[in-house]
C-alpha cells in the first residue's frame, strides 16, 4: 500500500525558510514522479515544484528562485527546502507520486497523480 506523509510545516515569519519532508513507502520511490503542491481555502490545487526520476526539475514561475524541490532515493524522501517565504505562500502543502509516463510541461498538473499525502499546514506572517 502507497503511503506519503509529509512533515515540516509550521508558522514562520515573512523572509525565513522551512523545509517540507515527504516520507515514501509501500512502492519504488525512486521510479516515480513526485510534486510538491498547495491549497488554500476557496482555491484550487496548484503545483509548485515536481522532479522525475532522473532528477528533472519543475517550478511554479512564484516559487522560481526561493524553493528547491529533491528527493533521497536511498531514504524515499522527498523534500521541498522553501526560503525567502512570503504571506502568498500560506496553504496546504502536499506530496504527490504518481506512476506513469509525463511530459515535462504536465508535472505541475495535480491531475493523474495516483498518490497524495495528508498535507502539512504552511503558515507565513507579515
Amino acid at each position: 500500500q502507497v503511503q506519503l506523509v509529509e512533515s515540516g510545516g509550521g508558522s514562520v515569519q515573512a523572509g525565513g525558510s522551512l523545509r517540507l519532508s515527504c516520507a515514501a513507502s509501500g512502492y519504488t520511490y525512486s521510479r516515480f514522479y513526485m510534486g510538491w503542491f498547495r491549497q488554500v481555502p476557496g482555491k484550487e490545487r496548484e503545483g509548485v515544484a515536481a522532479i522525475d526520476s532522473g532528477g528533472r526539475t519543475s517550478y511554479a514561475d512564484s516559487v522560481k528562485g526561493r524553493f528547491t524541490i529533491s528527493r533521497d532515493n536511498a531514504k524515499n524522501t522527498l523534500y521541498l527546502q522553501m526560503n525567502s517565504l512570503k504571506p502568498e505562500d500560506t496553504a496546504m502543502y502536499y506530496c504527490a507520486a504518481d506512476s506513469d509516463y509525463r511530459s515535462p510541461w504536465s508535472y505541475l498538473l495535480p491531475s493523474g497523480y495516483d498518490y497524495w499525502g495528508q498535507g502539512t499546514q504552511v503558515t507565513v506572517s507579515s
